[in-house]
């Protein structure tokens, strides 16, 4: 009788834990997410950019902040620096090689609550053929009710990433990203 009434407490408190989860879904379509980028051209100005096509979905648990995970997948093809000729470049053999490396991905391994809101999101971001451990710095931005009856949360983070690191033959060190994403509960 004591075994099956520990059984149970142990299946009701992963009940109640579980159920603190929730799964939400990248709300890329409403355009209310984004992955922006930027890097140092010739060291003389910026040149910014963004990635027009990506999905993903992450598990949030404002409890249990550790145990949430992010994936986002990421089309480099869909590269936009607003000049065709310049995002014909990007994409060529020189930098994204989109012939061969049709997919980018980050998938978060840890989760750290910084307090406020703050969370550090360690992952494999994986482009051109090459995977590296980043950590993006992420905040909170909200979560509630949305206007269509369903529910959203939505975060923000920076990173920046080495050219050199992912085997770009064109190397203009450092790639700053900025991303901002909203999430629909499942």
């Amino acid at each position: 009788m004591k075994k099956r009434l520990i059984s149970a407490a142990i299946l009701a408190a992963s009940l109640v834990t579980s159920a603190n989860a929730a799964d939400y879904v990248v709300d890329d379509k409403g355009a209310h997410a984004a992955i922006n980028f930027k890097v140092k051209h010739l060291g003389y100005s910026w040149l910014t950019g963004r990635f027009n096509v990506f999905d993903g979905k992450f598990s949030y648990d404002e409890k249990n902040i550790e145990s949430s995970k992010i994936s986002i997948n990421i089309d480099p093809n869909s590269i936009d620096s607003n000049h065709a000729e310049r995002d014909k470049h990007l994409r060529s053999g020189d930098f994204l090689d989109v012939s061969k490396f049709k997919t980018a991905k980050f998938e978060s391994t840890k989760i750290v609550d910084k307090g406020n809101g703050k969370l550090a999101i360690t992952g494999d971001f994986t482009m051109h053929g090459v995977t590296k451990s980043i950590v993006i710095d992420a905040e909170k931005i909200g979560a509630g009710d949305d206007p269509w009856g369903g529910y959203r949360a939505g975060f923000s983070g920076t990173t920046k990433i080495a050219m050199k690191d992912f085997g770009f033959k064109m190397d203009f060190g450092d790639v700053l990203l900025d991303l901002h994403v909203e999430g629909i509960r499942q």
